[in-house]
């Protein structure tokens, strides 16, 4: 007598359904990771703590070369206060964000915040995370 069922349970598992979970993991990661590079120059800030995060900004950055930088614009020292006074028109709810690089002497940070003082300009001092 044969009492073997005819019903054989197969030890395989099916792969498929977890590559896709895979793939749609990989496609989210990709496309979240195009979105988080930021509209900026690449400075090495001083570090403190504190943060940042408002959309309305003008960033002016200086780097140790004492270049400045409207956004991603360079422009020449005398043109700063022009240019600024150009960008924000009316709208005084946007702020300037001063980026200036770890080792920039602070005569050049001063100068921006005098002429945000002398314009009414709120001004917020970008700092690296500690």
């Amino acid at each position: 007598m044969n009492f073997r069922g005819r019903n054989k349970v197969t030890p395989e598992f099916n792969m498929s359904s977890m590559t896709d979970i895979v793939f749609l993991l990989l496609i989210f990661f990709m496309i979240t990771s195009t979105m988080v590079t930021t509209n900026a120059l690449d400075l090495v800030l001083p570090k403190a703590k504190g943060k940042t995060d408002s959309n309305k900004n003008i960033q002016v950055s200086i780097n140790k070369e004492l270049e400045m930088y409207i956004d991603k614009d360079q422009v020449p020292e005398a043109e700063i206060e022009s240019r600024l006074l150009s960008i924000m028109g009316d709208d005084r709810s946007k702020s300037v964000v001063l980026r200036a690089e770890e080792g920039v002497p602070i005569e050049k940070a001063v100068y921006v915040l005098d002429i945000a003082n002398r314009n009414q300009i709120k001004v917020v001092l970008a700092v690296r995370p500690k």
